[in-house]
């Protein structure tokens, strides 16, 4: 070992010499030359002394085992290679004769947005097509396949695909176009890029926001009928891969699915079209936070009302101007992220259904307060001849008279009605305590039928509601 050491430490002083006297002479230094026994022996011109190496100095040394750079031989250039010049390729390959089959699969990096408003969303995926051009084949010893960027992808064919109601799509371009060739001897082409597409999805938003949607990626070739191209998925439904990791805020991704269908246009003929479908079911959730709790307790809060007295009017009518304002803004908010849609979504119906059970409790206030000051000409002959003068009493019953009380004579609140009776053969002014008659209304009632029929007919409501749209 240290024989070969000693042997290595020789022979390159003595090149580096032989190469300073060479470069001095004027004389050119030949680096080296394969021998017949696969031996390297190296020759000075200068001094034309040569000396043989074993094989095993060449494996010791790296510097004699260089692999020689097939890119910076002229006649191995990739073009060269595969023969760009020789061939037309603005023609798709086997022109004239049968469709040429392009299949695709598909891997989805992320779904980004989804927009109600919009109708859209955004996906990134990376878009793989699988095609065999003969024109492409190339000799090879190993059957190793070459790998190219987009700089070879403008020389050559590729399939024109498009993605069909898309509104934005790029292809990335950081640091460089993120686009791969891959070219095999046989002719097989693989083409890959890496694509970002905003596509319409026509969602149906009459259940929103318990609905479940479907949205679909369409891909089709541009210029290609089925006479000329025929795509399809290359793996069946397997064609179509997803990260285990997509998510969305607002919705649950239940299922990715493939499916190939016939586009017809009637100027250009058939085309075959590749659809990706996905399900996705909303969280409901969020919006039973910001919409349905908020409008549930507006309404019960509007039910307080009931249980204050009805001659608190500055406390009574205050409570239901805010209750239906407060509604009036759940309503907008909740409209004004949505599209303009000409029916009605089920978040509609829960919040003008309960806009209306607001409404109708300060509608009924205002009927408690006018049959307050409502005239009773119960058991009066002639009722166009009372004067009627009421004032808010809370009197013992035993100590008026019991026109019109109930039997059980108990303490309650009442409107006492002191009628005036007009004695057309009186002429003075001067009133007896017998031209009075005392009448109690209770009007009080209507409070006390609301306290149980609007809560009853509102979990009614709820019960329908989410008995249907769950």
């Amino acid at each position: 070992m240290q024989l070969d050491t000693v042997l290595v430490f020789i022979c390159v002083c003595l090149v580096g010499a032989a190469g300073r006297s060479a470069h001095k002479r004027g004389q050119k230094l030949e680096p080296y030359k394969q021998s017949s026994e696969g031996n390297t022996l190296l020759v000075c011109s200068g001094e034309h002394r040569g000396f043989l190496l074993s094989g095993l100095l060449t494996s010791c040394c790296p510097i004699f085992r260089r692999s020689p750079d097939m890119t910076k031989s002229p006649m191995t250039k990739s073009e060269q290679l595969l023969r760009i010049d020789d061939h037309d390729f603005t023609m798709r390959p086997a022109f004239g004769g049968p469709p040429i089959p392009v299949g695709v699969d598909v891997q989805v990096e992320s779904l980004d947005t989804i927009s109600e408003a919009d109708m859209d969303f955004t996906m990134t995926l990376y878009l793989r097509h699988y095609w065999k051009d003969e024109r492409l084949s190339f000799p090879s010893t190993n059957n190793q396949s070459m790998t190219f960027d987009s700089r070879l992808v403008k020389k050559i064919w590729v399939p024109d695909m498009f993605f069909v109601h898309s509104k934005r799509s790029f292809i990335h371009d950081t640091t460089t176009d993120n686009v791969m060739l891959r070219v095999y001897p046989d002719g097989n082409v693989l083409y890959s890029l890496r694509v970002t597409v905003t596509a319409m999805c026509n969602m149906d938003l009459s259940r929103f926001p318990l609905d479940t949607q479907t949205c679909s990626l369409e891909i089709e070739s541009y210029a290609y009928t089925d006479d000329d191209l025929m795509l399809y998925w290359k793996k069946g439904n397997e064609s179509l891969n997803t990260d285990d990791k997509i998510s969305l805020s607002q919705f649950l991704i239940q299922k990715f699915h493939t499916t190939t269908k016939l586009a017809f246009y009637s100027s250009t003929g058939w085309y075959n079209r590749l659809y990706i479908h996905f399900t996705l079911r909303r969280h409901v959730f969020f919006f039973l936070l910001q919409t349905y709790f908020p409008a549930t307790l507006m309404v019960m809060l509007s039910w307080v009302s009931f249980w204050i007295d009805r001659r608190a009017v500055p406390a009574r009518v205050p409570l239901g101007i805010t209750t239906v304002l407060t509604m009036s803004t759940i309503i907008t908010g909740v409209n004004a992220s949505m599209p303009r849609v000409s029916y009605i979504k089920a978040v509609d119906i829960y919040l003008w259904v309960s806009f209306v059970f607001v409404f109708l409790s300060v509608i009924e206030y205002a009927a408690v307060n006018y049959l307050t000051t409502l005239p009773c000409t119960c058991g009066i002959a002639n009722p166009e001849d009372i004067m009627m003068t009421t004032c808010y009493s809370d009197v013992d019953p035993s100590s008026s008279g019991t026109y019109g009380m109930p039997e059980n004579g108990g303490r309650q609140e009442r409107i006492l009605a002191q009628l005036t009776l007009a004695d057309s053969q009186r002429t003075s002014r001067v009133k007896t305590s017998r031209g009075y008659v005392n009448i109690w209304i209770d009007t009080h009632a209507i409070d006390k039928y609301s306290r149980v029929i609007f809560p009853a007919a509102y979990t009614l409501f709820n019960i329908t509601y989410w008995s249907i749209y769950s």
